[in-house]
């Protein structure tokens, strides 16, 4: 797919399956890019679904905009991107950073949300400890690069049996994290150290939501699943077994099948 501006940011993005069917925006987390999402794709393509997957601005072939990117950004930059391909509403699910985003999207554009998928995320503003630590972490990344801390994390952003167990997966996971762009990465951490709480407007989704979350998820834990589901009036949980932070690539097909089943009862 040809990438295209938007907002002063060269968005690359993949625009796959019917262009009949419904259309289901998918939004990568931290620090990986559209390719996270591949296996989802294949499978949402082949029920029928229309899959835009798009590479955030900072990340994979799109283009850095150093400094700071905040949700906000990002939530219009796909606001805009569902403008030039002339969809009004979609489906719209995200992973961690991925998954705030789509909230900032719910707060920004609600309109335009048909759906809301919402994996291994939390709802809560950034807490003191957490800006401080965002914004180490995005210095420390201008500093040295990504591959150190890509090594370091790895066993969290995988639940650690299964970096061992699935070693194609875990390989797959390094790559992307060791590709990006530190200046992409340092962008985002310093917006996301800003995020408010997106409770409230959680509190007043009318759209279904899928919230979904690994069982061993250090990062985001079945508790914080739970805080949401109980929040949003029309929603419904999927704890993926034997998963950490991304049960999309550890569990494939268990998340698969929930994301279908979610999608083909909205009629």
């Amino acid at each position: 797919m040809n990438p295209i501006t938007v907002r002063g940011a060269t968005i690359d993005y993949d625009d796959l399956g019917p262009t009949t069917g419904l259309p289901v925006l998918l939004i990568h987390g931290h620090p990986f890019n559209r390719t996270l999402w591949a296996p989802q794709a294949a499978a949402l393509t082949a029920a029928g679904h229309r899959v835009v997957a798009p590479d955030l601005r900072g990340y994979g072939r799109s283009g850095v905009s150093p400094g700071k990117v905040l949700l906000a950004d990002f939530a219009d930059d796909l606001a805009a991107l569902l403008d030039h391909l002339g969809l009004e509403r979609a489906v719209v699910g995200g992973v961690s950073m991925g998954g705030q985003i789509a909230m900032e999207f719910q707060r920004r554009h609600p309109r335009r949300v048909r759906a809301l998928v919402l994996s291994d995320t939390s709802a809560p503003a950034e807490t003191a400890e957490g800006r401080e630590f965002r914004n180490r972490l995005a210095d420390r990344l201008l500093a040295e690069g990504m591959d150190g801390y890509a090594h370091e994390v790895i066993d969290k952003m995988l639940a650690a049996y299964n970096v061992t167990g699935m070693p194609d997966v875990a390989a797959r996971v390094l790559e992307m994290m060791c590709a990006t762009d530190p200046r992409g990465a340092a962008a985002a951490l310093r917006g996301r150290a800003e995020r408010p709480d997106y409770r409230d407007v959680l509190a007043t989704v009318e759209a279904p939501v899928l919230v979904v979350v690994g069982a061993d998820d250090v990062y985001t834990s079945v508790a914080e699943a739970e805080s949401i589901h109980r929040l949003v009036p029309h929603s419904t949980l999927t704890v993926v077994e034997k998963a950490g932070h991304l049960p999309g690539a550890e569990q494939t097909d268990r998340f698969n099948a929930a994301l279908l089943e979610f999608l083909a009862a909205l009629g």
